[in-house]
């Protein structure tokens, strides 16, 4: 455990904010949630376990003690009991800056003033969060993937005045966790690996939207080539649809290149609400996508 943080919270407990805290409270953190929906964390969770059914991987840690951390977390119904006595606060809200900088003003005013202030944010730089705060040398991006699943690389990038005490704070407690810290040593859209994955996100998207490939076949060469058990369209099934375009379009906003603007397709699947695992229905049908069956590299 890192001595410099012992209690975390949570702000959201969607797909990633219900796993950081399950990760957290596995490795004997104390650790707090609030979101404005009491039931999403269940949700969330029952969600996950079904993921790692799926793909057939676990978390970093044996399932039973996933699963007891689960019930060490303590979901609490109000913002400050939530915050008033933590260590580390990340934020993992949709991916909307005016929505972020306006948890981040509401997070300072209620964390105590030695509280490390963090965005799970999965393009944002801090940068563009950190005035909403009075301690900008504080905050920092401390962005996960998928730990539940085995993807435990944690992305973790300073601001403007962030200080190298509290990145490295960050970097020992990513690791207390079992995680693996990809620090940024320059500003950058995307972060580490989150730029690699954007890049190849873009070109499956394009593909698939103007009728190049099939999806399936995509996934399919990218688990033979990679050996993973699930392709670009799985994971961002596994993301959540509408979390994807909300980043491709926080690349666009920054380029304003036509290219970089998520295709029609996409927006289309996100206002059917095809949204991927948490809505059961996005590129594949869950909680059984074909990616799951043993005859799927067989193809069509």
């Amino acid at each position: 455990m890192n001595p410099e943080i012992r209690r975390v919270s949570l702000v959201g407990t969607g797909t990633l904010g219900t796993q950081i805290a399950i990760q957290a409270a596995s490795y004997g953190y104390e650790v707090k949630t609030y979101d404005p929906d009491p039931e999403i964390f269940h949700k969330t969770l029952k969600k996950t376990c079904a993921s790692m059914k799926a793909f057939g991987k676990s978390p970093t840690i044996p399932l039973e003690k996933w699963e007891e951390g689960a019930q060490k977390v303590k979901q609490v119904r109000d913002l400050s009991e939530a915050l008033k006595d933590a260590d580390l606060v990340i934020e993992a809200i949709p991916e909307i800056l005016e929505l972020k900088r306006k948890a981040f003003a509401q997070i300072d005013s209620l964390a105590p003033q030695g509280a490390v202030l963090a965005t799970n944010s999965s393009s944002l730089p801090i940068s563009r969060i950190e005035s909403a705060t009075k301690r900008p040398e504080k905050c920092l991006n401390i962005h996960f993937y998928q730990p539940a699943i085995g993807m435990n690389i944690v992305d973790i990038m300073g601001g403007t005045k962030t200080t190298a005490e509290t990145i490295e704070a960050a970097k020992q407690w990513v690791r207390s966790i079992g995680c693996i810290p990809l620090t940024v040593k320059k500003e950058i859209l995307g972060f580490c690996f989150n730029s690699v994955w954007r890049a190849i996100k873009r070109q499956t998207l394009y593909m698939w939207a103007g009728g190049y490939v099939d999806f399936r076949d995509i996934d399919r060469a990218w688990i033979v080539f990679t050996g993973m058990n699930l392709g670009p369209f799985g994971i961002m099934d596994q993301v959540g649809l509408d979390v994807v375009y909300d980043i491709e379009m926080v690349y666009y906003n920054e380029s304003k290149d036509p290219k970089d603007y998520p295709p029609q397709a996409l927006k289309a699947m996100v206002e059917r609400k095809e949204l991927g695992v948490k809505t059961g229905k996005g590129f594949y049908t869950y909680p059984n996508p074909e990616y799951a069956r043993p005859d799927f590299l067989r193809g069509n």
